[in-house]
């Protein structure tokens, strides 16, 4: 094989051993007879699919019974309207802290559906850090709170998740889901797009309370497909669903399960991103990060070099080193590598050997 280390912020590196699973079962899965692209999502070998990811989400974020997980497809993006669509009653105000580009666009979508309120924001810093919770003013009559727990465009995350009583907790943890252990009971609704930490292109999670979900929709008017209650009373599925995705996110969950969890993967995830940060800290300003230190995410590692041109000549030289997809966002600029749970330890090193390399001969 000629693989490389995949750092592309999403779709993402998956576990090598997920792959080949899902390789040696792709013509017959669970001796049907069919690949898993063929066979019937109302038929029993689907529905085991289906029954473990949700049950094994629940056990690796500590939930019970009175949550409920859904597969859903339109990206973490539809959850953007979905949620202030189905929660958002009138007289109620949506709060939401901003950390980035992601966390803007879910609040330009619940500004077309009913009242909102900007909590927090760190956007006159272009967003290099996470608010501190003496910053956050919530508004009166507060429907929710969402955050985003992890920005993969600005390297920052939120070190401690936040809490707000009896208002619900919302949050987008597409880039950081299952990367560490966290009190997922204090959240009302996770969301997460699976092609970052989770899985391929194509599913969503939901993990949701159900009282939650059983007392949406906020808007009797809501289309079928928009509606929470549409897919929880259905089980994910109501329409067919994002068969193929859902298979591999369950081999994900497997996966993670058997290497330790949450603690271990939070394990693994420090090691990495210390190797890749170690770098810059003792680069004496060749190379710049652009989260500050208190907010630096441990999934998506940002930093500049001296010059545009050295950064376009590290790009082109790391590629041809097999280390792939270190661009950064045009909104940040410089250099990105996303380290999520499926990067191996092997491939941070690698990244890390090559930045020192790269430093002494360009500095």
């Amino acid at each position: 094989m000629n693989r490389i280390y995949n750092f592309n912020a999403g779709p993402a590196t998956l576990p090598l051993e997920v792959l080949k699973q899902a390789q040696d079962e792709f013509l017959n899965f669970d001796n049907t007879g069919m690949s898993i692209l063929e066979i019937s999502h109302r038929s029993p070998s689907y529905d085991e699919v289906n029954n473990q990811a949700e049950a094994t989400m629940k056990e690796l974020l500590g939930l019970g019974d009175d949550y409920q997980v859904l597969f859903l497809q339109g990206g973490a993006s539809t959850q953007f309207a979905m949620m202030p669509l189905n929660f958002l009653g009138e007289g109620k105000v949506a709060n939401y802290i901003l950390t980035g580009a992601w966390s803007e666009k879910a609040l330009k979508e619940a500004k077309m559906i009913g009242q909102t309120h900007v909590a927090a924001t760190t956007e006159d810093g272009n967003y290099v850090r996470i608010p501190s919770m003496d910053e956050i003013k919530l508004s009166d009559n507060a429907a929710y709170v969402h955050i985003t727990s992890n920005n993969t465009i600005f390297g920052t995350q939120w070190q401690e998740l936040p809490s707000f009583g009896d208002v619900p907790l919302f949050a987008d943890m597409s880039s950081d889901m299952l990367s560490r252990p966290f009190d997922a009971s204090k959240f009302s609704l996770i969301y997460a797009g699976a092609q970052k930490n989770l899985g391929p292109s194509g599913v969503t999670v939901v993990v949701a309370r159900r009282e939650l979900l059983e007392a949406a929709p906020a808007n009797a008017n809501i289309p079928t497909m928009l509606r929470y209650q549409t897919h929880a009373k259905k089980n994910s599925l109501y329409n067919t669903p994002p068969s193929f995705s859902v298979y591999i996110v369950n081999l994900v969950l497997q996966w993670l399960k058997a290497n330790g969890g949450l603690e271990g993967a939070q394990k693994r995830n420090e090691q990495k991103a210390k190797l890749i940060y170690d770098v810059i800290d003792a680069s004496n300003g060749f190379f710049r990060g652009h989260a500050q230190a208190d907010s630096r995410s441990r999934m998506n590692v940002t930093f500049r070099l001296p010059s545009e041109e050295l950064e376009k000549q590290f790009v082109a030289e790391s590629k041809a080193a097999g280390l792939g997809g270190l661009k950064g966002h045009r909104s940040v600029g410089g250099l990105r590598a996303s380290i999520y749970n499926a990067m191996p330890l092997e491939g941070a090193q690698a990244l890390a050997d090559f930045m020192e390399s790269f430093m002494k001969k360009n500095g």
